[in-house]
């Protein structure tokens, strides 16, 4: 990386930290704004943009960056780091702590009342679930990090699932009927992988341990459990032993409430076939 000329402060955003990179290999390099902007096909207006931070920059932005000066991919680099922080940054308090202790996890007992959980939604109903209450950009980087989480699901030693839904997550409109149908044929597939587990506590089961809300178990290799709370105010993780025991019990007795995986998988077919 080349010496900086001068100080152009501390960026205080990535977007303003490629900026300042830019900037930096510019002066070094000896070229004017108008300079660069002949070399990369943009005008000096947008090089101006990215420098100061006004406006990030394109992907193909940032590998002609990396062409004019020949680094070893720097400029794309930053990018994906910006990226990244785009998407978390529109997470909700306390889910990137989730997210990490999601990929570290063997095995995993999640109890849904309300949707499918996350980690088996298509990007069409995650889409409509997301959206609510939110401008298009920022819905559309958290279903990009949902689908993202999913790579788990299929890594090359994926944790055992057992996730058990009340019969009202699974029927509730989502989308029209297209998202509902994919969806639920989602939901047929992976309840068939050796790893996951799928069962439904029935409508018609009345009152359960389930009605508080839902909740996900977390189990580690060589440390305790975790639970996992969402809510209105964000993400709560639970690490105390004895209140995840009790979150464990909980699972137990919703479980005991819920058909069997068989049972289960026949009446998602059945909801399929009456979308």
């Amino acid at each position: 990386m080349p010496r900086r000329p001068r100080d152009p402060g501390v960026p205080s955003s990535p977007t303003e930290y490629f900026g300042t990179e830019l900037r930096a290999y510019r002066e070094v390099a000896g070229l004017s704004r108008p300079q660069l902007a002949e070399k990369l096909g943009y005008t000096p207006q947008r090089i101006g943009q990215v420098e100061s931070g006004q406006n990030g920059p394109s992907e193909d932005f940032a590998n002609d960056c990396d062409t004019c000066f020949a680094t070893n991919g720097t400029f794309h680099r930053i990018w994906e780091w910006m990226q990244r922080f785009g998407r978390l940054a529109v997470l909700p308090p306390g889910f990137p702590d989730f997210i990490e202790r999601e990929r570290e996890a063997e095995v995993m007992h999640i109890f849904e009342t309300m949707v499918i959980t996350g980690l088996f939604q298509t990007p069409e109903y995650a889409c409509e679930v997301l959206k609510e209450g939110r401008g298009q950009q920022d819905a559309e980087q958290l279903v990009m990090t949902r689908m993202e989480r999913q790579e788990l699901l299929v890594r090359e030693r994926p944790p055992y699932i057992v996730a058990v839904f009340d019969e009202a997550a699974i029927r509730r409109p989502i989308g029209n009927a297209e998202v509902m149908q994919e969806q639920i044929r989602r939901l047929i597939e992976v309840s068939v992988m050796h790893n996951i587990t799928v069962q439904i506590v029935p409508t018609g089961r009345g009152a359960y341990a389930g009605l508080p809300g839902s909740f996900t178990i977390m189990e580690f290799a060589d440390e305790s459990g975790v639970a996992y709370v969402d809510g209105y105010l964000g993400a709560q993780l639970i690490d105390h032993v004895d209140a995840v025991r009790t979150y464990g019990i909980q699972f137990d007795l919703i479980r005991g409430a819920a058909m069997s995986a068989d049972d289960s998988l026949g009446l998602l077919r059945a909801i399929l076939e009456s979308l």
